[in-house]
């Protein structure tokens, strides 16, 4: 599932190609796609024709497109969760249509159209009220999609408060990787990050939260913006076709890689071999030795 990095990468794309453009039509073909969207398909296509796309917003993994209200002020937003393999793709309205087109998007210049291409139709889109932003004392974005409202702020925003997380981790009986995961603490970070930021702060998934110092809390933000930041530069992480930016091409994360997906591959600081352990029905990835296990476990 695209993380933080991958779907800040689409919102720079957006943003450069539906920012103050007016749409003409919405075609939605497949109604699992917009099954958060209350109403229904017709309801959400009539809710975008001849409304005004603002500057494209994202906290975590959601992204939104603020719409305009007729007095010129957003209102309402489109929010998007890529879930799986959604894909958000601008390019020429005569292209041939994808495959797994789920809803297409025609702006009234007669331009680049948008279209959420998704082949497992986990993601999905839904017009929804922006309401007042609950976290971050002024410093986020003001607005929000009401859907999204509870989670917490990302690691990448001005609105992100390092010691009301360290304070939150230390109140819970949980184990460091867990708690990464858990959007009410901490959005935007998922199993490729949290592995890749645990390996820069040198500590193990299971590390209890409730025994670490605000040094250790520092380390782990610290890795985690700074993987993401890395990822930003080269696209995002792409592990199959699934993950593209809106002009279809895939990022080269990948490469750099410290541990996600390193199983039985040398560690790039002391060369022991990375391990893979079975985590939440998934895979966690470490170092044996820069990254020992702690003597209690959660």
């Amino acid at each position: 599932m695209p993380e933080l990095p991958e779907v800040e990468v689409v919102r720079r794309g957006l943003d450069r190609w539906t920012t103050g453009r007016t749409i003409a039509s919405a075609e939605v073909l497949h109604p699992r796609s917009v099954r958060r969207h209350a109403p229904g398909p017709a309801d959400f296509a009539g809710r975008l024709a001849g409304r005004t796309v603002l500057a494209p917003r994202r906290r975590g993994k959601y992204l939104w497109l603020p719409l305009t209200a007729p007095d010129g002020t957003a209102d309402e937003a489109v929010l998007a969760h890529l879930g799986m393999s959604g894909q958000l793709l601008v390019g020429e309205p005569d292209r041939e249509r994808e495959k797994h087109l789920r809803v297409r998007i025609a702006f009234a210049d007669g331009g680049r159209d948008l279209r959420f291409v998704d082949q497992r139709t986990f993601g999905h889109l839904m017009v929804t009220d922006l309401v007042p932003d609950a976290v971050g004392g002024g410093k986020g974005p003001g607005l929000v999609p009401e859907p999204i409202v509870h989670i917490a702020a990302d690691p990448l925003e001005d609105a992100f408060d390092a010691e009301a997380f360290f304070r939150a981790l230390r109140r819970r009986k949980t184990g460091i990787k867990r708690a990464l995961l858990d959007q009410s603490l901490i959005s935007g970070v998922g199993n490729i990050y949290a592995d890749e930021a645990l390996w820069r702060a040198r500590l193990h998934w299971a590390r209890p939260t409730d025994t670490m110092t605000r040094a250790e809390a520092a380390r782990v933000l610290e890795g985690a913006q700074d993987v993401m930041e890395a990822a930003l530069a080269v696209g995002g992480t792409s592990f199959d076709s699934l993950y593209v930016d809106v002009n279809g091409d895939s990022g080269y994360f990948e490469r750099s890689l410290d541990a996600y997906g390193r199983r039985d591959q040398p560690c790039r600081r002391c060369g022991t071999p990375i391990r893979r352990d079975e985590f939440m029905n998934r895979s966690s990835f470490s170092c044996p030795v820069c990254q020992p296990r702690p003597r209690r476990m959660r």
